[in-house]
């Protein structure tokens, strides 16, 4: 299953976490912040991620990132 199915289908899921900017997901491939703040920035907000995901108990500073556009919208993800 390619990751962008995966990623589908975990953010029908419960999200475990939520921020004034993101929708925070725990899926297979890793953790995904689902932007929530209105139309997505040109560039991918890595930064705000970071800052975020510390309110919900999450260090994502030393994760690989990625970026995704799904049916849901911009999709930034975190992985080992």
């Amino acid at each position: 299953m390619a990751i962008r199915e995966l990623l589908e289908e975990a953010l029908l899921e419960p999200e475990i976490g939520h921020t004034p900017r993101f929708r925070w997901h725990a899926t297979p491939v890793g953790i995904a912040a689902l932007w929530n703040a209105g139309q997505a920035p040109p560039a991918p907000p890595y930064d705000d991620a970071l800052k975020e995901g510390l309110q919900v108990g999450l260090d994502l500073s030393r994760e690989e990132r990625e970026f995704h556009q799904l049916s849901s919208g911009l999709v930034l993800l975190f992985h080992s």
